[in-house]
């Protein structure tokens, strides 16, 4: 059983039917069944403000009522229900209205005149698929609050490593699947050998001389086959004949659908810890 006795019977549900005697035969039946909390109206026109207020978890609705029919007050229910489900059995008479019922949004009906088992059976059935929705819902609005707070978990520890990063080393540097630099801190561009302008924009071409160009290919080679690199150490001859050594590491970021996205890494200047 998915549902303890006592979560069934402790249930709310509302009966709805202009006739007094049909209201007393169901209340005293629900009552003798062990359902402890029942509430009824006989005016059809009471019953969208009261789910409202009240969440039922089933409303008990006859069809044939004057001024607003069943399927009038299913309209309302249908039009103001925040969540979706319309937890109605109807009441009726007609074997016609059956299908109209169902199609208008009903999950279940009881047939007049009443059949007391058949009663007693549909109302535990209806609570338990009920009561199992209202179940799931919540798990899926835990889960949802789960993942937003996990996700902002990731986001935190993100910026925390960049600022770690960038602390630790001269340089971090973000780069788009196109190679273009998204980020940059410290200057990882004349490290790497490109002037850029504007800084946060495009490679015009125009590359600083003195490279090792056997390790800057090497280095690019890596990046263009998107496999990570750590303590990456290369060089380059100054204008002034003295040689400055770097170490970078790097490596690819891909999205949630393993799909490329570019580059993140850092340096420093080995020369110039010396």
């Amino acid at each position: 059983m998915i549902f303890s006795a006592p979560d069934i019977l402790n249930a709310s549900i509302l009966i709805v039917d202009d006739q007094e005697s049909n209201v007393s035969l169901l209340e005293q039946l629900l009552s003798d069944t062990g359902y402890t909390s029942v509430a009824s109206t006989m005016n059809p026109r009471e019953v969208c403000a009261l789910h409202r207020a009240n969440g039922y978890d089933l409303i008990l609705l006859d069809l044939q009522m004057p001024g607003m029919d069943g399927f009038e007050v299913m309209a309302g229910l249908k039009a103001n229900d925040s969540d979706g489900y319309l937890p109605v059995v109807v009441i009726t008479a007609q074997p016609g209205h059956k299908l109209r019922a169902l199609q208008a949004g009903a999950k279940d009906f009881i047939s007049k005149p009443f059949d007391l088992v058949e009663v007693k059976t549909r109302i535990h059935n209806m609570l338990e698929v009920r009561l199992l929705y209202k179940r799931l819902e919540n798990y899926n609005k835990l889960l949802e609050q789960a993942v937003q707070e996990r996700t902002a978990e990731l986001r935190e520890s993100e910026a925390r490593f960049r600022s770690l990063t960038e602390l630790a080393s001269d340089w971090y540097w973000e780069q788009d699947e196109n190679g273009k630099f998204s980020k940059v801190s410290g200057p990882v561009l004349e490290m790497l050998g490109i002037r850029v302008d504007p800084l946060a924009g495009n490679a015009n071409g125009n590359e600083t001389a003195g490279w090792n160009e056997a390790e800057r290919e090497t280095l690019q080679a890596t990046i263009a086959a998107r496999q990570p690199f750590l303590d990456f150490v290369f060089s380059r001859v100054t204008a002034d004949g003295s040689t400055q050594r770097f170490q970078v590491s790097g490596e690819p970021m891909f999205n949630k659908s393993s799909r490329f996205i570019g580059y993140r890494g850092i340096g420093v200047e080995l020369s110039a810890k010396k």
